[in-house]
């Protein structure tokens, strides 16, 4: 049975086949005796399977759907047709490229157009997709076109600010360096001062987004 566009936008990658947690464990031990230390010893005797469920934490994003969390709406609302925002939502996540830890918040606001949801529902998109392996560009872009599919508003606003410690704790080690990205769909792209209310509420990490 194939995917709809709003499945597609929502779902977790396409089904792989995962190790054993045996496996799994076994591959901890591997990259402990890598780094030069002995995995048999008291200390890192049960680091791997620490290590294994701190994964199965870490990334639960993909065992959850986002379009789950979007589908119970609410539709007496008596009309309300204005800017709905939920800032300061913070999460974390890990950086596919280093599997080093993103911590940061995510601010949303978009515009109903008959239909909205439980604010709880938001942070739950959020978490969803920041508990996978990720870029901060493409989470920002997932949150925001599921929201879009889901609900159909007449626009969705999402703007991340997030410290990458991939950056801070190794390579060129710039520590309170914050990333902002964001995505602006429907009447926040089409309209300045919508655009620019949004970004208004919620403080405007950076001006060079209303560009």
């Amino acid at each position: 049975m194939s995917q709809s566009p709003k499945d597609k936008l929502c779902a977790a990658p396409a089904e792989i086949v995962r190790p054993s947690r045996a496996e799994a464990e076994e591959a901890i031990r591997t990259l402990l005796l890598w780094a030069g230390d002995d995995p048999a010893r008291e200390g890192l005797a049960d680091t791997p399977a620490r290590v294994a469920r701190a994964f199965e934490d870490w990334f639960s994003g993909y065992a959850e759907d986002p379009h789950e969390y979007l589908l119970r709406t609410f539709e007496e609302v008596e009309g309300y047709d204005e800017m709905i925002v939920l800032k300061d939502i913070r999460f974390e996540s890990h950086c596919e490229h280093h599997l080093a830890p993103i911590i940061g918040r995510a601010h949303i606001g978009y515009l109903p157009d008959n239909k909205v949801v439980g604010i709880s529902k938001l942070a739950r998109v959020v978490d969803a997709f920041a508990r996978r392996l990720q870029v901060q560009e493409k989470m920002n872009a997932q949150i925001a076109n599921c929201i879009q599919a889901v609900l159909e508003p007449k626009g969705v606003a999402v703007v991340i600010e997030a410290t990458h410690q991939c950056m801070t704790t190794r390579g060129v080690h710039k520590p309170g360096v914050n990333m902002v990205t964001s995505t602006m769909l429907g009447e926040f792209r089409k309209n300045p001062l919508t655009r620019r209310e949004f970004l208004s509420v919620i403080g405007n990490p950076a001006s060079s987004i209303e560009g």
